[in-house]
């Protein structure tokens, strides 16, 4: 068949040319010229904007798009410099600017097995977040910013922060919790963390993308006043404290659009209500347009070019796109680039430091695993005064449960319950790392009988527990992108197995290994409960340390845990009509044409987690900001101070006999005229304090927070009238209260 004439042989001889364009550009950067943007003293505006000046259309569009991805775009010949992670876009060598390479990296770098490569698995984002620690996240970030540059990339698709309005969202574990200043201040410490090893971060998935299922079809429809004051608060906060260089948009429909082509979210509110001067990436596929979306705000189409190739070059030659509309999108990705430092100081590919990857990662577990119960003072364990421990539980005895999808990272020696060679990371399959709980409570008990049963059959199991000292079950419910939870219970029978060693064993302790809430039916029944979370490449040691005591438990919950799902705002996740898209490698073209939209609408408003139960009066299973210690505290001394940021001081005390960190929390209670919910967070601090000793905590609250916001005046709005703030250990812990009169 001829071609002449063909798109096919337009793209062959565009491509043909970009390559020798770019090879010979190369020798000609190879011959050491000095561009006048290589001047760091300028600032990446001024930088940015040299280069846009300098570079043809063609160089322009090329920095639009990446090169395609197997099963989701065309595959262009220039996807073979890639560096093998998600996203891929050609560098400019004639200009002196690099290529930007593009990973995964929510708890860790994704694909390393692949790319025979090794990572370090952090625990979940979602136990960063319970850490309530600003530090410990800035280290979570730069963790993983260290380990993309020795892997030669330059940008994390990392930093989630959609708020856990549906618990039973695959993504949970990606995320923050469900409250917007705890998610957005701890989101902005680890993009601050990541980018300050010269990688540019990005925060996600914007917006309102709060579940998987139909996650490409559904359309979100909340009250603006609502989104403001929560879900679109946590990515204001977040850009706020981590100036992040990029954000990606979402698959779904907001208010009727899709979130890579809403106008008011992308351009009138995140670039010019929020001053945002990073570029919008779209989420891979999630482009639906050229015109629209551009004019909308969308700077950049991964993970290939079905809308920002070839058809927004003829848009812009045939003025339907105006050119400072293009120019203004490549503007943001240099000036990204400068901004971050990738141009002036570029990976350089490295061996990973492993053995410093498990320390960071299991002081950041032991820092995250939250200790829910402790009836009669079951932990910590006395290894000195136990003779015999049955660990129950599915792989206890070789690893931990990891959370999977896009973020998956992949442990080392592959899936640790397969044969060896036959553990290859592979979509929705459950990945366990060589983490093992039985190792692990057998080195801290060398003296004693610790023995194993997996707990496939529940007798066997709770006959092993009945001759122990001490029971520990392993449970997990695991999580991916790409589905949601058919419930919060445990799954495979794992209440059962728990009820029936606690009924053998009253002496029994709980691990859960999950990336969000679940469901305890037989939670008066255990003496202790622990929630591991998903917990990273060094978790059975740093779970081990807690049961014996070496490390003090300091968490706190991000995320309230239901008594039942009937007291969620939404019983059931709304799942889209049983036709979608066919699972066939041409699925990607009905998704990028737009699929038939269903409606979720979030009519629970700003009563998110906590601020739901507690508007509703429902009582639950452990609230959020719960987290016990192995030692005790007192608050007092509450003062107020009135002002622009009003100050709260007060005083923790620890009334113990061991050191400890406490999460101190300040919520606040709104004016009636304000008509929100009882009480929201509006600050917190983790205090190290040894036994005995006081401290003197201040908290100054931006006025935001405090705030409700005023669609009609399209801004944030402090009502005059008396304030209530409460402190204390956790949402339903606030001995502490004065109320003050703000104007």
């Amino acid at each position: 068949m001829p071609l002449q004439g063909s798109p096919l042989l337009t793209r062959f001889v565009t491509l043909t040319l970009l390559i020798f364009s770019l090879t010979l550009s190369t020798s000609l950067a190879q011959s050491g010229k000095t561009h006048a943007w290589a001047n760091s003293r300028l600032s990446p505006d001024e930088r940015a904007a040299m280069v846009v000046r300098e570079m043809t259309i063609d160089e322009k569009i090329s920095m639009l798009h990446g090169t395609g991805m197997a099963g989701l775009s065309p595959m262009s010949p220039l996807a073979i410099s890639s560096n093998g992670g998600a996203g891929y876009v050609p560098g400019i060598p004639r200009l002196g600017i690099p290529a930007i390479q593009m990973s995964d990296a929510a708890y860790g770098v994704r694909s390393s097995g692949e790319n025979g490569r090794y990572s370090t698995a952090l625990p979940a984002d979602v136990a960063g977040a319970a850490s309530w620690d600003l530090d410990a996240a800035y280290e979570y970030g730069a963790l993983i910013g260290r380990e993309l540059r020795a892997q030669g990339f330059n940008m994390s698709l990392g930093g989630g922060i959609n708020l856990t309005r549906e618990p039973r969202n695959g993504r949970t574990f990606e995320y923050l919790g469900e409250d917007p200043v705890l998610a957005g201040k701890m989101v902005g410490a680890v993009m601050k963390g990541l980018q300050a090893q010269h990688v540019i971060g990005d925060l996600k998935h914007y917006a309102l993308n709060d579940q998987e299922s139909g996650r490409n079809a559904v359309n979100i429809t909340i009250d603006k006043r609502a989104a403001r004051e929560s879900d679109l608060l946590a990515f204001e906060i977040g850009l706020q404290e981590s100036d992040a260089a990029a954000v990606m948009c979402s698959y779904n429909r907001v208010w009727g659009d899709y979130a890579c082509e809403n106008k008011y979210l992308l351009n009138d509110l995140l670039k010019k209500d929020w001053n945002f001067k990073g570029f919008v990436v779209t989420d891979w596929g999630g482009a639906h347009s050229v015109e629209k979306a551009s004019a909308a705000g969308m700077d950049h189409e991964q993970p290939g070019w079905i809308f920002y190739g070839d058809e927004l070059k003829n848009a812009v030659e045939a003025g339907k796109v105006p050119l400072t509309e293009l120019d203004d999108h490549v503007h943001r990705i240099l000036r990204a680039m400068f901004a971050t430092g990738v141009i002036d100081d570029p990976p350089q590919k490295s061996v990973v430091d492993v053995v410093g990857g498990f320390e960071v990662a299991q002081k950041l577990e032991e820092q995250s695993t939250v200790l829910l119960k402790n009836d009669h003072g079951q932990l910590p364990l006395d290894a000195s005064k136990i003779h015999s421990i049955a660990v129950i539980g599915p792989h206890a005895d070789v690893g931990m449960i990891s959370g999977g999808g896009s973020a998956q990272v992949d442990p080392p020696g592959g899936n640790a319950i397969m044969p060896p060679g036959k553990g290859q990371t592979r979509w929705l399959e459950k990945i366990w790392f060589p983490t093992s709980p039985l190792k692990s409570i057998r080195a801290k008990a060398p003296g004693a009988k610790v023995q194993f049963d997996s707990g496939a059959d529940p007798a066997a199991a709770a006959a092993l527990a009945k001759d122990a000292d001490v029971a520990i079950v392993f449970a997990y419910q695991w999580e991916s992108e790409g589905m949601d939870l058919d419930s919060l219970s445990l799954p495979e029978h794992q209440d059962e197995l728990i009820a029936k060693v606690a009924t053998a064993n009253p002496h029994t302790v709980v691990v859960i290994e999950s990336g969000g809430p679940v469901t305890m039916p037989w939670v008066d029944q255990v003496s202790g409960i622990l929630e591991a979370w998903f917990a990273g490449s060094s978790g059975s040691d740093a779970v081990a340390n807690i049961l014996f005591g070496d490390v003090n438990p300091s968490a706190k919950l991000p995320i309230t845990f239901p008594k039942t799902e009937a007291d969620l705002p939404h019983p059931t996740v709304v799942k889209p009509p049983k036709v979608t898209v066919e699972a066939d490698r041409q699925g990607w073209k009905r998704i990028a044409g737009g699929l038939p939209p269903f409606q979720v609408t979030y009519d629970e408003g700003v009563k998110v987690g906590y601020k739901w139960y507690d508007a509703e009066n429902k009582p639950v299973l452990f609230p959020f900001g719960y987290g016990l210690s192995y030692t005790t505290y007192s608050y007092s001394n509450l003062k107020v101070t009135p002002g622009k940021n009003p100050r709260v001081t007060f005083t923790i005390t620890n009334t113990g006999n061991r050191a400890g960190a406490e999460v101190a929390e300040v919520y606040a209670s709104l004016p009636a005229t304000a008509a929100e919910p009882p009480k929201r967070l509006v600050g917190f601090s983790k205090v190290k304090i040894s036994p005995g000793e006081s401290k003197e905590v201040a908290i100054e609250v931006d006025p935001k927070y405090l705030s409700i916001f005023n669609v009609e005046k399209n801004g944030w709005q402090l009502l005059p009238g008396d304030y209530g703030f409460m402190v204390g250990g956790s949402s339903q812990s606030l001995p502490l209260k004065q109320s003050v009169s703000l104007k």
